[in-house]
């Protein structure tokens, strides 16, 4: 397992992490996505250790809380030869106060996925979303203050905007406060719109990316084909529904292009993908998913090899996408705004 400098921090955590989404299924959207119990999760855990894979994602809302839970129970023994990352934000109860980045929400949610997960402290804490009704000073001193308690390390943040994150960066170069090292979001070739401006921006401040969905919800398995009916599965069955729509013919173009570069490599259509991820800038770590643990088997074997310059670049010629404005016009002028990619 290769190992990478999580942004602006000093702490090294895998190309790979596991996410947990898939755990519990408490209701019919995480039905969709998978319905882990713990002896499965920790069957998925001794696998992802012997793989030198450490790293767990979660947060409070996957399965109101079970997924959690679950992810404790699997981890119970081995807490130290882990890390956590989990989130806050989303509505985590009935009251008007139980969702959102208050002091007050982040403190109670805090102490509650402590409590869930069996442990006394959690390696990195995710803003799930933004909350634009709570200074963001309130925020990151909360923040800050859950540091100084030993409750969290390290913070992120994730589905902010450029301008969300960069002013969140300056509030806490001006105040001292702990600043966002990472930010988690969706990327995949069949998603790049993080290139425009996240990526840049995460070049110039050190701000690493955790990749979530990185198969597209799943688009990306190999499994759908040009003149293939949709096969059996949670894109057929509406488990891609809350991602962003992508055309069919676009889709097929660029599986094509990942058939083309997997029968040259021997590698699956899958692992290329995501392998795709791992050499793009800014990427720390690529949060990889599995109903169960052949789905994780095979999600694994994306690391320990890469992708030639010419196959990287078959791959970018599929995927590009139009610019939005002002990056089409920005684009017109490379010599003075160079492009990461």
């Amino acid at each position: 397992m290769e190992y990478r400098i999580l942004g602006h921090s000093g702490l090294k955590v895998p190309a790979l992490s596991l996410g947990t989404a898939t755990f519990g299924g408490s209701d019919e959207f995480f039905r969709k996505l998978g319905q882990t119990d713990v002896k499965e999760a920790s069957r998925m855990v001794d696998l992802c250790l012997a793989h030198g894979l450490n790293f767990f994602d979660t947060a409070d809302v996957y399965s109101s809380g079970l997924s959690e839970t679950i992810l404790g129970k699997a981890l119970s023994g081995r807490r130290d030869k882990t890390l956590i990352a989990t989130k806050a934000t989303f509505t985590m109860g009935e009251g008007p106060n139980d969702k959102g980045s208050s002091r007050f929400h982040l403190v109670k949610a805090c102490e509650a996925s402590l409590k869930r997960l069996g442990t006394d402290y959690i390696d990195v804490y995710f803003m799930h979303a933004f909350d634009a009704l709570t200074p963001m000073e309130e925020t990151l001193s909360a923040l800050d203050q859950l540091i100084r308690q030993g409750k969290i390390r390290y913070i992120g943040c994730s589905n902010f905007s450029g301008w969300h994150l960069m002013k969140s960066l300056s509030l806490s170069e001006k105040h001292h406060f702990a600043r966002y090292s990472v930010y988690q979001g969706y990327y995949s070739l069949v998603g790049r719109d993080y290139e425009s401006e996240l990526m840049p921006l995460g070049i110039e401040e050190n701000v690493g990316l955790m990749v979530w969905s990185p198969l597209g919800w799943g688009r990306l398995s190999g499994k759908i084909r040009r003149g293939h009916p949709m096969p059996e599965g949670r894109i057929k069955n509406g488990g891609a529904e809350s991602g962003p729509p992508v055309e069919d013919e676009f889709l097929f173009q660029v599986v094509d292009a990942l058939d083309e570069v997997s029968k040259e490599t021997g590698k699956s259509i899958p692992q290329v993908a995501l392998n795709w991820l791992l050499q793009r800038p800014t990427v720390v770590n690529v949060v990889i998913g599995a109903r169960n643990e052949a789905q994780l088997k095979e999600n694994l074997g994306a690391v320990g090899w890469n992708l030639s310059r010419e196959q990287i670049a078959k791959l970018d010629a599929a995927s590009v996408r139009p610019l939005p404005y002002p990056y089409w016009h920005q684009n017109d002028f490379r010599e003075r705004n160079p492009f990461p990619v």
